[in-house]
């Protein structure tokens, strides 16, 4: 089957819904949203702690908040991406708002604003701890009811279409590459079917499945960036994955893990050793609100020092009811696993999280690919740097959602359906044994990147990773051209790709900077 849309969403976070929502507006053309799972499994419903923008100008400014972005991201940051994100924040917010989206508010009417590691000013707003799924419920419900938004669940983006398959050779140095939709697979048939658009946007979000234990849902296998970058696109600073420092220590639940909100140490959270001995003051004097990077490293660090399983965050110091009030999603799952945390600490330890890196946009979200966009985690804006600051990650799909939008719909009516290309060749078997390899095969790229391309790598470790992934890619890609199109040797494709993106892009930093933490160049590591 073939079918044409003016516009093709692959994804439904905050970014590909937020995108679809602003170009509805315009009535310009037909809109696809391309989803994976179904509309509400998406990372952004995991984002507990809330979203960053400068709301309250009495005691915060948009300098404020440009300065804590840039430190944060250890001044690799692109200056005019964190600018235009600050600056475009407050706005966005209000949007959000308009679509049905509800953020605390204090007595008076005003915010109900926390602070988080690496800010200096309480701007984070919230729902809660659920933030991230109240977000995607307010936006979820608009697009349902936009009659301009086509919704397709359960369907898989396999690859973008470009000129490759048009029969034209297509490198890295090929300066006009084009993309003129996806393939995708059917839940239904099982077939691929072709999707022509004019403009492709991809909001795939992360990729944090490719190590054995994350926050991240099961689904962020990085096909975004995997599927740009076998069709020769652009990707930038893979090094940079965020392990957030405080998942939940439940060995019966690591893929995903259940994150404890940095907004808990942000409410006076003290991370303690299982003995009640606190750490963090050998770390950082910002102690358990520095960012993420060395907060993880630490409590990394902690553990190899000690040799034990997890640390623990202590919020038994304060009041009760505020506690339950604040956190009762956190309250209650932990309750669930016999912990009472108004009376007992909380064991937590690092998780993969966010990657800060992606598939490299400008300040429209226009990737090096024609007629691609890239918006949240799957996109690299510069914005994010060595670190990302936490809670900026939901606020950047926004402001970028919409000066994407604003750029397509200028240039959408330059752009025509391309009618040559061919449909996919669907032939080939899937058998119960090749079914077996794939799950061993996914099983084994998550112990390779927990292992050696961790919170703290080494060149030994990171070349291991090379070789051990190398084999397993050529292993894949054979066993791809041999089988149909499915969803589980796709998604096994993009992890491999992924993960030795992740672990090229390592090698290549020969220094210790934002979240690359290497034991090879540590020697200034601790001392920012």
């Amino acid at each position: 089957m073939v079918y044409k849309y003016d516009f093709l969403i692959i994804g439904s976070g905050v970014a590909g819904m937020s995108y679809a929502l602003k170009v509805a507006k315009a009535h310009k053309g037909r809109i696809c949203l391309i989803c994976k799972t179904t509309l509400d499994e998406a990372n952004t419903a995991r984002a507990q702690g809330g979203i960053a923008s400068v709301t309250n100008m009495i005691t915060d400014n948009f300098e404020k908040h440009i300065e804590d972005t840039m430190i944060a991201g250890d001044f690799i940051s692109d200056r005019a991406a964190v600018e235009q994100v600050v600056r475009m924040g407050p706005s966005q917010i209000k949007e959000l708002v308009s679509w049905g989206v509800n953020f605390d508010k204090k007595e008076d009417g005003e915010f109900d604003l926390h602070r988080e590691g690496g800010h200096s000013e309480f701007r984070i707003l919230h729902h809660a701890d659920d933030t991230g799924f109240e977000i995607q419920r307010g936006l979820m419900e608009a697009v349902r009811q936009n009659p301009d938004i086509e919704i397709k669940e359960n369907h898989f983006a396999v690859e973008i279409i470009t000129q490759h398959h048009l029969g034209i050779e297509v490198t890295r140095r090929t300066p006009d590459i084009e993309c003129y939709g996806a393939y995708v697979i059917n839940p239904e048939t099982q077939k691929v079917d072709t999707y022509l658009s004019k403009v492709t946007i991809m909001c795939t979000g992360g990729c944090g499945a490719v190590y054995q234990t994350t926050t991240n849902p099961v689904i962020a296998t990085g096909d975004g960036e995997a599927m740009v970058y076998r069709a020769k696109g652009t990707v930038a600073d893979m090094e940079f994955v965020q392990f957030h420092p405080t998942s939940l220590y439940n060995p019966n639940e690591t893929h995903p893990a259940y994150l404890i909100t940095e907004a808990m140490r942000g409410y006076g959270g003290i991370l303690k050793l299982p003995t009640g001995e606190t750490f963090m003051e050998k770390y950082d004097e910002r102690l358990s609100l520095a960012p993420r990077d060395i907060v993880a490293r630490a409590i990394d660090k902690e553990m190899k020092i000690h040799g034990i399983d997890h640390v623990c965050l202590d919020v038994t110091h304060k009041d009760p009811e505020e506690t339950k009030h604040h956190f009762p999603n956190i309250y209650q799952k932990c309750l669930s696993i016999g912990i009472d945390i108004t009376k007992e600490y909380i064991p937590v330890r690092p998780a993969a999280h966010y990657m800060c890196g992606g598939i490299k946009v400008d300040l429209n979200g226009c990737s090096s690919i024609k007629r691609l966009y890239a918006l949240g985690e799957c996109s690299c804006t510069g914005l994010h740097g060595g670190n990302r600051l936490a809670s900026n990650s939901l606020i950047e799909a926004v402001v970028y959602a919409e000066t994407a939008s604003r750029h397509s719909l200028e240039h959408i009516d330059e752009y025509e359906f391309n009618t040559l290309i061919p449909e996919w060749n669907d032939e080939g078997t899937l058998s119960n044994e090749e079914k077996v390899l794939i799950t061993q095969s996914v099983h084994e790229v998550g112990t390779i990147m927990a292992h050696y391309v961790g919170i703290v790598r080494s060149d030994l470790r990171l070349k291991r990773a090379w070789v051990r992934l190398d084999t397993l890619y050529e292993e894949t890609e054979a066993l791809f051209k041999r089988v149909y199109a499915s969803r589980d040797i796709c998604e096994l494709r993009n992890m491999i790709n992924v993960g030795y993106l992740i672990t090229r892009w390592a090698i290549e930093r020969k220094e210790c900077r934002g979240l690359h933490f290497t034991t090879d160049y540590e020697h200034h590591a601790y001392d920012k």
